[in-house]
């Protein structure tokens, strides 16, 4: 298992469209391990293959508590089957914009279809936390982040500090 680098705001692969995961192998697999790898280092609890450079429509999230026992989960291919109407609002953070929260309010629950790394189809109903780690993460598959969510007059603030801090890095 290798840690990945993090892709970082404003980085245009963040807005590119992830494609479809053909197959399950085991490349795959050693892959699905090093994105783990990277979450669980960085500290997160969900991260695109698109965050690591790779735009395939993979996932991979554990919302475990810190004096929990690990729950790693993988979605490949995932889809949005049907999502409540009634809203959440949590405080979200991103691996590729580090060190920025902001409140998003999203459907409170969903229900997802996706491809198992055991290659068969699975859904999944989902609330609270893991509902929200699901829909900022299949945000990434199609070149959203979760500062799409709130103000412009705050994204464009966010937008500008990274690409700043971006020039400055060189």
């Amino acid at each position: 298992m290798a840690i990945k680098p993090l892709v970082i705001l404003p980085d245009p692969i963040l807005r590119k469209v992830s494609e479809p995961v053909e197959r399950v192998d085991d490349a795959l697999k050693r892959f699905a391990d090093d994105m783990l790898e990277t979450m669980y280092d960085a500290p997160g609890i969900g991260l695109a293959a698109i965050q690591v450079g790779e735009p395939v429509r993979m996932l991979v999230i554990d919302v475990a508590g810190e004096d929990e026992e690990k729950r790693p989960q993988v979605f490949l291919n995932p889809e949005i089957l049907h999502h409540s109407d009634e809203l959440s609002t949590y405080e979200e953070g991103c691996l590729s914009i580090p060190d920025y929260y902001a409140e998003v309010e999203r459907p409170g629950r969903v229900s997802v279809r996706y491809l198992g790394l055991d290659g068969k189809t699975h859904e999944l109903e989902a609330d609270g936390i893991l509902a929200t780690c699901l829909q900022h993460e299949m945000d990434h598959l199609n070149g959203v982040l979760f500062i799409d969510h709130i103000s412009k007059l705050k994204r464009d603030m966010v937008i500008k500090k990274f690409t700043k801090a971006a020039r400055r890095a060189g």
